[in-house]
C-alpha cells in the first residue's frame, strides 16, 4: 500500500481526494493536516510515501510545506491547485514537488482518462524513491554533419516543467531559431506555465496562437486540449482525439514540423511517463533532422525519452545539462 498524507485545509477537499485514492485500492490515507505547518509536523511523524499537498492555506502554505519537507524527506509530492496558483505550482517543481493536478478534475465528471492518468503518475512518483541509477558505460553519439537548422521542437511530460526551466534558462537571447514544444499539462493551467517559464527563460515564452509564424529568439507552447501543428501559414490546432491519450500529443507537432522544416530541424524528447515522441522522432529523423533525447540518468522518469530511443532513430543520448549546449552548437553556436 502508498501510505499517502493529504494536506490542505478544506475539509471537504481532503474528503474528496480521501475517497479518489482509496476507490483504486493502492492508496493508504495514514494522515490528514489542515496546513503546511502540520504537514511538515506530520511528514516527519508518518514517513509518507506520498504527500497531496495545496498552496493556499494558513499558518505555512504549500511551496514553503514543499521547501521543508524536502530538508528530510525524498518522498513523492504532488500539488493539488486551483488555477490561480498555476505559476506558484510550477514554481514547486523547482522546489521539489513531483508534479501537480488542478483541483477541478476530482469531480464526478472526472473521465476514466483522466482517472487513470492520475493514478499512473502517482504510481511511476512513487517508484522514483527506490530507483537506483546506473552509469552507463558508454552512451553511442551521432554527430551529424553540419546542416542549417531552423526550428527546434521540444517533448515533454511528467519532471517536464523542471527539465524545461533548465534547457531554456541555459539558452542565449540571441538563439537563432524558434522553439515549439509541447509539454503535456494539466487542463487549464497553460498560461501559468508560460509566465512561469517565461520567468526563467531569455526568450520570449508565449502560447501558440493559430496563424502565428514561428520566429528566432520565441518559444511557443502548446495550450491544453488541442493539438498544435506547424505548416505553411503558421502555428494551428487539431481538435481531434488523443494520441498517445495526450492532447496535445507531441508526435502529431513532430510530425507536421518534419514536413515543413524537413531536415533543418532539430527534435527533443525530455522526461515524461508513456511514449508520445516516439513516432514523431521517427518523422524527424525520416526527414533529415536531428533527433536528441534526455538520458535515463537525468530523466525524472525515462518513459518518453527511451521510447524515443528504442526506435533506433535518435542521434543523441544526452543528460539533460548538456542538451541546451549541444542545441546551440547546432544551431549556428548563438
Amino acid at each position: 500500500m502508498i501510505k499517502t498524507l493529504i494536506v490542505d485545509d478544506s475539509p471537504l477537499v481532503r474528503e474528496i481526494l480521501k475517497d479518489f485514492l482509496v476507490s483504486e485500492g493502492s492508496f493508504e490515507i495514514i494522515g490528514e493536516a489542515e496546513n503546511g505547518s502540520d504537514g511538515v509536523k506530520k511528514a516527519k511523524e508518518l514517513n509518507p510515501d506520498l504527500i497531496t499537498m495545496d498552496f493556499e492555506m494558513p499558518i505555512m502554505n504549500g511551496l514553503e510545506a514543499i521547501v521543508e519537507i524536502r530538508k528530510f524527506s525524498s518522498c513523492g509530492i504532488v500539488v493539488i491547485s486551483t488555477h490561480d496558483t498555476a505559476k506558484m505550482a510550477y514554481e514547486a517543481t523547482v522546489k521539489g514537488a513531483h508534479e501537480f493536478f488542478a483541483k477541478d478534475i476530482f469531480t464526478s465528471n472526472m473521465t476514466d482518462r483522466q482517472r487513470s492518468e492520475v493514478f499512473n503518475t502517482l504510481k511511476h512518483i512513487i517508484k522514483l524513491r527506490n530507483k537506483v541509477i546506473t552509469l552507463q558505460e558508454t552512451t553511442e553519439v551521432i554527430t551529424p554533419s553540419f546542416q542549417k537548422i531552423n526550428c527546434v521542437v521540444i517533448a515533454s511530460s511528467t519532471g517536464g516543467p523542471m527539465a524545461l526551466c533548465q534547457l531554456c534558462s541555459a539558452l542565449p537571447a540571441a538563439f537563432s531559431v524558434p522553439i515549439i514544444l509541447v509539454q503535456h499539462n494539466t487542463s487549464g493551467f497553460d498560461k501559468g506555465f508560460v509566465q512561469w517559464l517565461d520567468g526563467y527563460s531569455h526568450l520570449k515564452v508565449q502560447l501558440a496562437e493559430e496563424g502565428i509564424y514561428p520566429v528566432k529568439g520565441n518559444v511557443y507552447v502548446g495550450p491544453t486540449d488541442k493539438h498544435l501543428l506547424i505548416g505553411s501559414t503558421g502555428l494551428a490546432f487539431d481538435d481531434s482525439e488523443p494520441v498517445n491519450n495526450q492532447k496535445p500529443a507531441a508526435d502529431i507537432l513532430f510530425k507536421s514540423a518534419s514536413e515543413q522544416y524537413g531536415s533543418s530541424i532539430i527534435s527533443v524528447v525530455l522526461t515524461g511517463m508513456g511514449n508520445d515522441g516516439a513516432e514523431g522522432t521517427k518523422y524527424i529523423k525520416k526527414s533529415g533532422g536531428i533527433t536528441i533525447a534526455q538520458d535515463e540518468a537525468t530523466s525524472m522518469i525515462y518513459g518518453m525519452p527511451q521510447a524515443a530511443v528504442e526506435t533506433g532513430c535518435v542521434d543523441m543520448i544526452l543528460p539533460l545539462g548538456e542538451i541546451a549546449e549541444k542545441i546551440i552548437s547546432l544551431t549556428g553556436g548563438n
